[in-house]
C-alpha cells in the first residue's frame, strides 16, 4: 500500500525538467520510497483494512491555524468553507519557466492551493476547485522529480498550505446526527469526504516531504512541531477510512524519522486510547494507531523500558473493557502479543489483566479473548503459567459450561496447542481438577454435538496424561454428585413437611372458622 501511495500520481518527465538548480531535495519517486521508505524497528503498518468505524465528538478547531514554525501567529483566517476569498488563476506549468523563477512559482502555486472550499454543493466554484486540484497535482508532479535541497522558506510554505487544508473541523458521525448513542460502530456505513480529490493530493506533498531523505529532520522540526503532530493525531478520528490509511502511514514515518518525537506521539496516543476508554468509547482511528503501536513495540530494545511495561498496562489492557472491541481486537491482540513474545515475563500480568477484563454477558467478546489467550499461552513459560493457572482454569471452566456453542467450542480448541498441552501436562495436578466437573457436566447435558465430541477428546486426553489422577477426580466427582443427590432429597422431603404442616394449617383454620359461624 506504502509504494502504491508513494508512485500515486507521478509520471515521466523530460530530462531538463528533472534538473533544478537546488530548490528542492526530492529525487525520483522510487529513490525516496527506497531510502526513506523503511519500518521503524521492523515491520511495516502501512496496509490496514478499511473497518468501517464511528467516531466520538469532534472538538471544534479554531478557525486559525497555528503557524508550523510554532512562532505563535496565526495564518489568515480562510476558514474550511472559505468561499474563493482570492481569484484564482490558472499559472504557467513549470517547464514553461526558466529554472530561476521556478521558487517563486512554486511559492504562488502553494497560494492557490490555500485557498479552501465548500464542497458541500459540487457545482459551487466548480472552475476554481479544478484550478486548485490541477495545481496541487503539478505540485506533486513537480516535487516527485525535482533534485536539489528544498529551501527552508519554501519547506515553512508547504507545511503552511497542509496545514490549512488538512487540519479542519472534521463531519460529525452518523450517530451525532440522529442522536442515537447505542447505535453499532461496527454496523454504520463508511463515510467518504466528498472534498478526498484535493485532500489525498495534500497528503501525499505531506508524505513525500517526510520520507525523503533530502528532508532534514533538525530543519523540518520548526515545521512538523508537537502542534503539528497533536493535530495530525486528532485527524485519525476521521470517518473516513482512505484518510485514516494516510495518516498511518504519515505517522509511522513521522516516529521513525523524528527520533527525538517518539516518546511525546506514545505518550499522546496513550491519550487518546484514555479518552475512548473511560469517556466516549468512539473512536475511528484506534485500530489504525494500534498498528503503529504494533510496529513500534516490534522494535523495542531489550531488557524492555519501565515507561513500555506501563504503557501495556495501563494503555493496551484497558482498552480490553469498550464494547466496540471487535473492531480493532486483531490489532489490539498483535500488540500484546508482542509485549509478550519480547519480555515472557510479562504473560502473567496480560493474563490476569484479561481475567480482569473477562466479559460476562458478551460471548462475541469471550470468543475474542480465548482467541487472544490461545496467542499468549503460546509465548508462555512454565514459572509465568504457574503464577496465574489456578484463576485462569476457573474462568476456563466457566467457557467450557457456556450455553453458548461457540465459546465452549473455542474454550476446548486450547487443548489444540501442542504448547499449551505440555503446560497443561506439567500442571495436571493442578489443573485437572479445577475442570473435571466442567468435562462431566458436558458430556451428561451440553445440547451441542460438536462441543460433546471436543470434550470427549479432551478427557481422553487427561486419561492419557495420568490414569490414577483422572480416576481419582472421578471418584472425587462421583462422591460430590452423591452428596448432593443427599441434599436434593432432604431439600425434597423438608418441602414435604413443609407442606403437610401448611395443609393441616389451613385444615384447621378452615374447620376454625365453621364452628364460629354455626
Amino acid at each position: 500500500m506504502f509504494n502504491k501511495i508513494i508512485k500515486r500520481g507521478s509520471r515521466k518527465t523530460s530530462k531538463s525538467d528533472a534538473i533544478e538548480s537546488g530548490v528542492f531535495a526530492y529525487g525520483s519517486a522510487t529513490a525516496g520510497a527506497n531510502r526513506g521508505g523503511g519500518p521503524v524497528a521492523g515491520g511495516s503498518v502501512v496496509s490496514a483494512s478499511h473497518v468501517t468505524i464511528n467516531h466520538a465528538s469532534r472538538s471544534t478547531l479554531s478557525s486559525t491555524v497555528p503557524s508550523p514554525t510554532g512562532s505563535g501567529h496565526s495564518l489568515p483566517d480562510r476558514g474550511p468553507l472559505a468561499a474563493a476569498p482570492v481569484p484564482i488563476e490558472s499559472l504557467p506549468l513549470f517547464r514553461e519557466v526558466p529554472v530561476s523563477e521556478r521558487q517563486n512559482l512554486f511559492l504562488r502555486k502553494l497560494q492557490i492551493c490555500s485557498v479552501t472550499f465548500d464542497f458541500s454543493d459540487t457545482l459551487k466554484w466548480a472552475r476554481e476547485k479544478e484550478v486548485k486540484r490541477q495545481t496541487l497535482a503539478e505540485l506533486l508532479e513537480f516535487i516527485q522529480t525535482s533534485s536539489g535541497k528544498i529551501t527552508e522558506p519554501v519547506q515553512e510554505e508547504l507545511v503552511r498550505m497542509i496545514s490549512i487544508n488538512i487540519f479542519r473541523c472534521l463531519p460529525p458521525a452518523p450517530h451525532e446526527n440522529t442522536g442515537a448513542e447505542n447505535t453499532d460502530p461496527e454496523e454504520e456505513e463508511a463515510y467518504l469526504d466528498p472534498s478526498w480529490p484535493h485532500l489525498q493530493l495534500v497528503y501525499d506533498l505531506l508524505l513525500r516531504y517526510v520520507v525523503s531523505t533530502e528532508t532534514d529532520a533538525k530543519i523540518a522540526k520548526r515545521y512538523i512541531d508537537h502542534s503539528f503532530v497533536l493535530r495530525l493525531l486528532d485527524l485519525f478520528d476521521s470517518e473516513d477510512p482512505r484518510e485514516r490509511d494516510y495518516l498511518k502511514t504519515i505517522l509511522h514515518r513521522i516516529y521513525g524519522k523524528f527520533m527525538v518525537y517518539r516518546p511525546f506521539i506514545r505518550k499522546a496516543i496513550s491519550n487518546i486510547f484514555f479518552r475512548f476508554i473511560f469517556e466516549t468509547e468512539r473512536h475511528s482511528g484506534i485500530g489504525e494507531l494500534l498498528e503503529i503501536l504494533g510496529s513500534i513495540i516490534n522494535g523495542f530494545a531489550l531488557p524492555m523500558k519501565e515507561e513500555h511495561k506501563l504503557f501495556l498496562i495501563r494503555a493496551l489492557m484497558p482498552l480490553h473493557k469498550p464494547k466496540s472491541i471487535g473492531i480493532y481486537h486483531q490489532q489490539l491482540s498483535y500488540c500484546i502479543t508482542q509485549f509478550v513474545e519480547k519480555d515472557f515475563k510479562l504473560a502473567d500480568i496480560v493474563i490476569r489483566g484479561l481475567l480482569k477484563y473477562w466479559p460476562l454477558t458478551n460471548c462475541q467478546k469471550e470468543v475474542l479473548f480465548l482467541g487472544e489467550l490461545e496467542e499468549v499461552l503460546e509465548a508462555t513459560q512454565s514459572a509465568e503459567f504457574q503464577k496465574c493457572m489456578v484463576s485462569l482454569f476457573r474462568q476456563i471452566a466457566r467457557c467450557l459450561n457456556s450455553s453458548h456453542f461457540q465459546v465452549a467450542e473455542r474454550a476446548l480448541f486450547l487443548w489444540n496447542s501442542e504448547h499449551i498441552v505440555n503446560l497443561i501436562a506439567q500442571n495436571r495436578a493442578v489443573i485437572l481438577p479445577i475442570i473435571f466437573d466442567a468435562l462431566e457436566k458436558n458430556m451428561e447435558s451440553h445440547w451441542n454435538q460438536a462441543v460433546h465430541g471436543l470434550t470427549a477428546n479432551v478427557r481422553k486426553m487427561f486419561l492419557d496424561m495420568d490414569t490414577e489422577l483422572f480416576e481419582e477426580c472421578q471418584r472425587q466427582y462421583a462422591e460430590k454428585a452423591a452428596k448432593a443427590e443427599d441434599l436434593r432429597q432432604q431439600r425434597e422431603q423438608a418441602w414435604r413437611k413443609l407442606e403437610a404442616a401448611a395443609v393441616a394449617v389451613a385444615a384447621k383454620s378452615a374447620a376454625d372458622d365453621m364452628v364460629m359461624v354455626s
